[in-house]
């Protein structure tokens, strides 16, 4: 008897296993098609600015974002960011996708790593359940709630009458008064604030903004100030009226006005914000004029003594706060409470999270704003570890950033639980360890920019390998070490340093030669070197923070470029620079010079158009007569900084200032990115080599760059190291933190910090030549160099 096997039939809902791209043209993609299969860890390769991000982020994701925007109500629709379709035929088998970036957390000074990922929330309540003594509800323990009490007559109706009664009202909240939950209180020197041997009228105010030509001169002179009497000779009550009046109603020229002394003003306009999210030469000033003491009161832990004195097993919140996660990870273990089990069990589990991750070395008080880029993506990663949710694509844009080699293995088994977990994991990445775990590659190019933005290759990581794109020649790389080192001319010396997790560091820094400083994630290198070498005389840092600007800002206007630009446009035409530029006279009346223009409908989303006047071209046309051989203004914005190149280097338009910008801008590897691109659509690698191009210009002996190599192709690495020989043969000396092997190997001095992260680091445990740390393998480093090289 023959037994027939009959086909199993495929569930109709079971057919949809591919997220289906067809004719994706966002940014600088040409019509791209590809088949991206779900439930599986996708990894998108090629050179920086071949369009992985247009394609995943811009076209993937954004429409993901969309999608899910559109089923909440209109009314809900209002409050939340408006998200314009992308430039893309077809979309099919989008499930909801949740992005993981490397943008900085928020540089509120408030927000801390315990409040940006709730164990601060969950530690409250722990204390109000449990503490002793018991302060009362989890605000009694929040440094972000103050102490309020109130008092008054309030009615209460009885039967048919009413009777007025007088109650008091208090709310304890956790802020320390004094520091106002910021940890630390402000002194300001007076001498940074003014030049006292000269009047106001004559410019003696040294504070960004306060120039006496315009409104403020005349707020000053409406307030009783004398404009032409040198400081040194004001009266206490003219100097106290300069300094500290309180704000007060004033009349200049028939208009209302309020007029404040300068160090409140100063307090409220840029004391309250973080000095990382500050304009640059507000920083500056900030830094110069103001010393931050820590609070003496609540001696930095920004709470009040009542929320200090409560304790669980002899400890408060703020020494919870302050222990590694790690550490206080075992320390809750210990506690055995059944009355909030549920509670422990969570708390248990996001810090074991942290430690799983690699972030056991932070501590719960450390300021979000001061986690790097990498830092800050693994903290966001944490809250979807525990996620029940299946089905849903994770975007992670180059999630082994800022980790050293012995860490990548870690974060690669944590894309791949989340993979495990039923969900699609499309990450953006250049390190060959990362892309070698992916079940599919989608490799872009051939080039960057307009080269760019074609798929050059479909298949899995093998195939890579055999194929010829610039990628698969390029996975295998290695650098060789270097069979003569330079020799120091000097050194700069680090002695005692104890910034957070330093025990006592004393190094010295050789000077000219390139120096790389190494070491696992948190094991000090940037408490080391920021800490220690940033604000020295000479010193040029470039690191990753954030560029700050609006969306006109793009690379001509951030690189000082424009300027240039403009004066030779006005030159060659006889006309005001001012009409070249988008933010002034030439821009387009219609849109302001913006391109777009914005539509509010009220309760939905906001609506993004091209503007019809200038086409968004931003200017007037008048202004797009004028031209600069054969070009008119908006067309040079549109080059990329290789065509500019060429373009300002010879002939007719000929502008050396503008050719030597262009050069450094194409050194760092930026040849392909437009000039008038936003610089809202650069990736965090781009930012950074975009800074490094600006800085190059300043007069520094020494450079410290933070992970270069950050967003960097393979192929793009050995352009870096040319570049970083460059600096070095011309008499710079170069420090460079990073964990690429190929920038180790291609050192001349090697200083490793470790052993661990956090409390188990904060020491050198290697300085000399990359050579000798090979042939000890001593250190982590020492073995993953070793394997690379021998590799």
């Amino acid at each position: 008897m023959s037994t027939l096997t009959e086909p199993i039939s495929v569930h109709a809902a079971d057919a949809h296993d591919l997220i289906r791209v067809v004719g994706a043209r966002q940014n600088n993609l040409k019509d791209v098609s590809v088949e991206i299969p779900k439930r599986r860890l996708t990894a998108f390769t090629g050179v920086s600015g071949s369009g992985k991000s247009s394609l995943v982020f811009g076209t993937i994701a954004a429409e993901s974002q969309r999608m899910i925007n559109e089923t909440y109500s209109a009314f809900v629709q209002g409050f939340m960011p408006s998200l314009a379709r992308p430039d893309v035929d077809v979309l099919e088998g989008l499930t909801t996708a949740i992005i993981v970036d490397q943008e900085r957390m928020g540089a509120n000074p408030r927000s801390t790593v315990g409040t940006a990922t709730d164990v601060n929330a969950m530690l409250r309540i722990l204390f109000s359940r449990r503490g002793e003594p018991a302060l009362g509800s989890p605000n009694a323990y929040s440094f972000n709630m103050p102490s309020i009490s109130a008092s008054g007559a309030i009615t209460v109706e009885r039967g048919a009458g009413a009777k007025a009664e007088k109650v008091t009202f208090t709310r304890l909240g956790g802020m320390c008064p004094r520091c106002e939950g910021m940890g630390s209180v402000n002194d300001i020197d007076l001498t940074a604030l003014y030049d006292d041997a000269k009047s106001l009228a004559e410019g003696a105010l040294t504070v960004p903004g306060y120039s006496m030509d315009g409104w403020y001169g005349r707020i000053f002179a409406g307030a009783g100030l004398p404009m032409d009497k040198p400081i040194a000779k004001y009266t206490k009550k003219e100097l106290h009226t300069l300094l500290h009046a309180g704000p007060t109603k004033v009349k200049v020229e028939g208009v209302n006005l309020t007029y404040e002394g300068l160090i409140p003003k100063i307090q409220k306009s840029m004391l309250s914000k973080d000095v990382e999210a500050m304009q640059p030469h507000v920083r500056r000033f900030v830094e110069r004029a103001v010393t931050f003491t820590t609070c003496p009161d609540c001696d930095g832990t920004r709470l009040s003594a009542e929320a200090l004195s409560s304790r669980i097993r002899g400890k408060n919140i703020a020494d919870l706060c302050r222990m590694q996660i790690s550490d206080l990870a075992t320390w809750l273990r210990d506690l055995d409470d059944p009355s909030v089990a549920p509670l422990l069990a969570g708390l248990q589990h996001t810090l074991d999270s942290f430690v799983e991750i690699g972030l056991g070395y932070l501590s719960l008080e450390r300021p979000a704003g001061t986690l790097s880029g990498g830092e800050a993506q693994r903290t966001k990663m944490i809250r979807h570890l525990g996620s029940s949710l299946t089905d849903v694509t994770y975007v992670f844009d180059e999630p082994t950033i800022g980790l050293h080699p012995h860490d990548i293995q870690r974060m690669n088994d944590l894309l791949l639980r989340l993979r495990d977990k039923g969900n699609t994991v499309l990450v953006v990445e250049h390190k060959p360890e990362a892309i070698a775990i992916a079940d599919h590659v989608v490799d872009l190019g051939p080039g960057a920019g307009t080269e760019g933005g074609e798929v050059v290759f479909e298949g899995s990581v093998e195939e890579l390998r055999r194929c010829g794109t610039l990628t698969g020649r390029h996975l295998g790389d290695r650098v060789a070490l270097k069979a003569e080192v330079r020799q120091a001319t000097g050194a700069l010396q680090i002695r005692g340093a104890r910034q957070n997790n330093l025990q006592g560091v004393d190094v010295d820094i050789p000077t000219g030669v390139l120096t790389v400083v190494t070491g696992v994630a948190g094991s000090g290198k940037s408490s080391l070197v920021h800490g220690n070498l940033a604000g020295r005389e000479g010193v040029v840092v470039v690191d990753q923070s954030a560029i700050r600007g609006s969306r006109r800002s793009n690379p001509a206007t951030y690189t000082g470029l424009l300027e240039p630009i403009r004066k030779a446009f006005a030159k060659a035409n006889g006309v005001k620079p001012a009409l070249f530029s988008a933010n002034s006279e030439g821009a387009c009346p219609t849109c302001n010079g913006a391109g777009v223009i914005y539509t509010d409908l009220g309760v939905m989303a906001t609506v993004e158009s091209t503007c019809e006047e200038c086409e968004g071209r931003r200017f007037q046309a008048a202004v797009l007569e004028y031209r600069l051989g054969g070009k008119d203004i908006a067309q040079v914005l549109a080059m990329s900084v290789a065509e500019a190149e060429g373009f300002f280097g010879g002939g007719e338009a000929r502008t050396p200032a503008a050719h030597a910008i262009l050069d450094r801008m194409a050194d760092v590897g930026l040849g392909y990115l437009t000039l008038g691109q936003p610089l809202t659509t650069l990736s965090g690698g781009e930012r950074q080599r975009l800074k490094l191009a600006t800085r190059m210009a300043e007069k520094g002996g020494v450079y410290v760059l933070d992970e270069p190599t950050t967003g960097l192709h393979l192929a793009d690495v050995e352009n870096l190291l040319g570049l970083l020989d460059r600096l070095v043969d011309s008499g710079t000396t170069v420090i460079v933190i990073e964990h690429h092997q190929a920038v180790m190997a291609h050192a001349d001095w090697i200083v490793d910090l470790g052993p661990g992260a956090g409390s188990r680091g904060g020491r050198v445990v290697f300085e000399g030549a990359p050579a000798d740390l090979v042939a000890a393998r001593s250190t982590l480093t020492g073995e993953h160099l070793a394997e690379y090289v021998a590799g």
